[in-house]
């Protein structure tokens, strides 16, 4: 802390304060308020945005007289005349067609337009918030062009931007109001599950693409940035509140409801605060398909059946009753069991919940642009969350505490972000120990056999019965026999098992997965164009981050304590203009350094150029590098997943998972020893290729190289533009990967050297093995490129707009068959737009129309393909201003065509729902 003010207080030797304040207040030709209207000093970087009642303050250091451009979507720009500090404006708009002039922050660190803007960059402001059809405003990202979000739950939903990416996005980076917002553990952004109250949203700005150079390892595919009102500018007392159905076969119709308040005030023009809560809570969708994607069109009378939302069922063995019954080969065979499985229903609940509640004390102490901000955030939900298996996440919770101190032309925060997995518990894990609780698989295996035998020959020899229909037979009695006195859901010896187990953290014997994992974090950035009389604007910045492993050895390998790890980085960007301010020029490079890595350098270049007479279309092209490091799972996970162990490969983690495991009879024959002790390192260093196991050829040893960052060299070219009424925004990408970050499947014998045509041949054909899952990176050239184009305009008053989004992966499948790319995206994406804020007197409404391509999807869970399909939403809207109200009824989804985006979540059903806005 006493670097962090030492820091601050040497930017303040060069920071200089505003000397000059201009009020005002922006309307349209009705008089009604437009909120979120962009003010911009003309020829600088400055601006300010409009408040819900279209009020704006802004400060700069240039003294009178200077042009202020005023311009807000659907509305032609003003330009003011500035002539005296303190002074006053009222500003008309006149309709327009232009969405070009929104002022954007994200794609340069400073405010610029989005016409400018030298990347693709997508902006959801205030106007979007209040019209937008969804139940959430998070949820109607995914209207905007090239944003795909893949819905894992009713609260939990995932951005994924050109690909990439599973439920848990780790190519992605949210930030709110500049702090990550990465649950620290689990490496991946939980949606808006502990995120922001719409009450509290100024604009939410997304890059699609690599943000490396200025944002560090974690802006690798797409970046989201969600900013604040400030307490000074929005003061009063704000609420919403919600109520609706949600509809699901699976789940039939249930209530859902979702309330917030916010309240801000400025005590003076030193000192304001504000608090936000807001609490949702609904039925989740349930998940229930019963298909076997190992055995297609087996239903659960298939002795080897495993449904894919069906857990307890993956624990199976084959079962050679020739040999269990002492018969000569081949007389009644053999057969891959598994154990009779729950439902997801039976050992999940529900009931989804998101409770967000944040408070900031904002203060000025020279009544000036200078700022310190005091924040914290805390978030608390219960979903389901869907990785290597399905995870009842109850209780979990997620704080983030930051001080920060800034003006226009510095900031320097530090926070730290810290979770908590409350009564979180894995739902696999769940049915396999509750099974294991009531009978150990030995026993069971061996009742199963001990019926099957008889029941088979007894079926041939005195029944008559054919081979095949005996086998049948005796199947179902072998399960029924084996079964026989199993735990049922809903009985009180169900429930006490079941509680015992999703409270215990030993995966052996429970279910619960614990973890309390933090990350500290400080950054800074500096702008000195104001120190070199703004000839170009240049800027320099840094952070610093250590993360703190903590889950009592249930996820990592932190049994002996947590584990602790650093990283840093530093950049700088030099931005300036030519050829009368038409050329601009980005140029920016950042080092990056994880102390298990070399340090890696993330340049990037881009050219922007403006055409024509009114300078209304512009010309834009950049190349960039990005890296992303290895996750902390992808470096000291330690977790028996049940299909496989996972093993991070850290160099100081690969002797930290150290697991006994039983050998078979042959197995004890050979070594003489009934157990025996693997090291992770064993995975990596002595190991087949389960593929090569798989085929029936000759097994193949492997060694597994380490993992190391993941690199991307991403090249762009778009165009914006104003052609008549109709405004354009169209991009191009290609990004090329080199050390993909991937997972393996190796299999490690419990005896013999890998490759030694003998002990660990033995060790295979014995079953005396265990699978692991390895983290390490592709030698595969992986490229993928695709764009967008999306276009608006009005006609009769209506706001009307279209795009569409083409993805495509270009790798060499033939020559890669084992890696896993989790593309994850449709090749095809069209998304409309039809509405008018002003249909009648206060009155408004607005309809969105999605298609999507199928695709096939790939994760941990399971893979398959996600069919095509489409989706409506709708709402109309009613605005009373003398209660300064908005009142909305709408619906998502209002074909009730259901539908997922992942294979194993539940589908997705339709919500209708009327709300109720207050802002003062």
């Amino acid at each position: 802390m006493r670097r962090l003010m030492f820091f601050a207080l040497m930017l303040f030797g060069f920071a200089t304060y505003a000397q000059t304040t201009v009020q005002g207040k922006v309307v349209d030709a009705n008089n009604d308020p437009i909120p979120g209207a962009n003010v911009i000093l003309v020829g600088q970087s400055e601006g300010t945005t409009t408040d819900f009642d279209g009020n704006f303050t802004f400060n700069t250091n240039v003294a009178p007289p200077f042009k202020l451009l005023i311009s807000s979507i659907g509305f032609s720009d003003y330009t003011a005349n500035i002539t005296s500090n303190n002074q006053t404006i009222s500003v008309t708009l006149s309709e327009a067609n232009t969405m070009l002039d929104e002022i954007v922050i994200s794609a340069s660190r400073t405010p610029e337009r989005i016409f400018e803007s030298p990347v693709s960059v997508e902006r959801f402001g205030l106007k979007e918030i209040k019209n937008t059809t969804a139940e959430s405003f998070y949820g109607g990202l995914q209207n905007l062009k090239g944003v795909d979000i893949n819905t894992n739950s009713l609260t939990f939903q995932s951005i994924n931007t050109r690909g990439f990416a599973t439920l848990a996005n780790n190519r992605f980076l949210q930030l709110v109001d500049g702090m990550d917002n990465t649950a620290p553990g689990l490496n991946f952004v939980l949606g808006n599950l502990v995120g922001m109250s719409e009450l509290d949203v100024q604009s939410v700005e997304i890059l699609p693409g690599a943000s490396s150079a200025l944002y560090g390892a974690g802006a690798f595919n797409g970046i989201l940035f969600m900013t604040s009102k400030s307490p000074f500018d929005f003061q009063g007392i704000s609420a919403y509140a919600k109520g609706g159905v949600t509809t699901q076969d699976a789940a039939g119709s249930n209530f859902y409801k979702d309330f917030g308040i916010r309240a801000a005030h400025a005590f003076s023009d030193k000192v304001a605060f504000k608090a936000n809560l807001s609490v949702l809570t609904g039925e989740d969708w349930h998940a229930n398909s019963t298909v076997d994607l190992n055995n297609p069109g087996a239903d659960r009378s298939n002795p080897a059946y495993d449904g894919l939302n069906v857990y307890g069922d993956e624990v199976s063995t084959v079962l050679d009753f020739d040999a269990a019954a002492g018969l000569p080969s081949g007389t009644v065979g053999s057969a891959v069991i598994s154990r009779t499985g729950y439902d997801e229903a039976d050992l999940a609940n529900y009931n989804a919940e998101s409770v967000k509640a944040d408070f900031a004390l904002h203060i000025r102490p020279f009544a000036n642009d200078l700022e310190v901000i005091l924040n914290s955030r805390i978030g608390r939900g219960t979903t389901i969350y869907q990785g290597a298996n399905r995870y009842a996440v109850a209780g979990f919770t997620m704080q983030q505490h930051k001080l920060e101190i800034k003006n226009d032309n510095f900031f320097i925060r530090g926070y730290i972000v810290s979770e908590n997995s409350g009564d979180a518990y894995d739902t696999r894990f769940a049915a396999i120990n509750v099974n294991r609780a009531w009978k150990s698989d030995v026993q069971w295996f061996t009742d199963y056999a001990s019926t099957y035998i008889p029941a088979y020959l007894g079926g041939i020899q005195q029944g008559g019965l054919t081979p095949e229909q005996a086998s049948t037979a005796a199947h179902a009695a072998g399960r029924q026999a084996a079964d026989q006195g199993r735990l049922i859901p809903g009985t009180s010896a169900f429930q006490s098992t079941f509680n015992r187990v999703i409270n215990d953290g030993n995966l052996l014997t429970g279910a619960k997965f614990i973890d309390q994992t933090k990350f500290r974090h400080v950054n800074g950035n500096y702008n000195i164009a104001h120190l070199i009389d703004d000839w170009a604007d240049i800027q320099i910045g840094g952070s610093y981050r250590q993360y703190e492993l903590n889950s009592n050895g249930t996820i990592f390998t932190d049994t002996d304590g947590p584990i602790k790890y650093n990283e840093y980085g530093a950049y700088l960007q030099v931005q300036k203009k030519f050829l009368d301010d038409r050329l601009k020029f980005t140029g920016s490079a950042r080092y990056d350094k994880n102390e298990f890595f070399d340090g890696f350098l993330s340049p990037r270049v881009s050219f922007a150029y403006t055409l024509g007479e009114e300078r209304n279309h512009n010309l834009r092209v950049s190349v960039q590098q990005g890296f992303r490091n290895p996750t902390t799972q992808d470096l000291f996970i330690g977790l028996n997943a049940g299909r496989a162990i996972l093993v991070g490969s850290a160099p100081a983690n690969l002797d930290r998972d150290v697991r006994t495991f039983d050998l078979s009879q042959n197995g004890q024959a050979l070594t003489g020893q009934s157990t025996v002790e693997i090291v992770g390192r064993a995975a990596y260093e002595n190991a087949y290729s389960t593929s090569s196991l798989q085929s029936g050829g000759l097994p193949e040893a492997v060694e597994t190289p380490l993992v190391k960052p993941e690199e991307i060299t991403a090249f762009e070219a778009g165009y914006r533009g104003q052609v008549g009424k109709f405004t354009i925004d169209l991009s191009g990408y290609y990004n090329s990967y080199s050390d993909f970050l991937a997972n393996t499947a190796v299999a490690v014998p419990f005896y013999g050297e890998a490759g030694d045509m003998g002990l660990s041949l033995l060790a295979l054909q014995n079953g005396d093995y265990q699978v692991y899952q390895t983290y390490t990176n592709s030698e595969a050239n992986i490229n993928s490129f695709g764009g967008t184009i999306g276009v608006d305009t009005k006609l009769g008053g209506f706001d009307l707009g279209v795009n569409y989004t083409y993805a495509e992966l270009d790798i060499d499948e033939g020559k890669y068959p084992d890696l896993r790319t989790n593309f994850n995206t449709p090749k095809h994406k069209v998304k409309a737009s039809f509405g008018k804020a002003d249909l009648f007197k206060n009155f408004g409404f607005n309809v969105n129309y999605r298609w999507s391509d199928s695709y096939y999807w790939e994760a941990s869970f399971a893979d398959g393909d996600v069919p095509a399909y489409t989706v409506l939403d709708a709402q109309i809207n009613y605005s009373v201003p003398s209660i300064k109200s908005v009142f909305k009824l709408g619906g998502s989804n209002i074909l009730g065509d259901e539908y997922f985006t992942a294979i194993g979540t539940g589908n997705i059903g339709s919500i209708y729902y009327l709300s109720w806005s207050i802002n003062p």
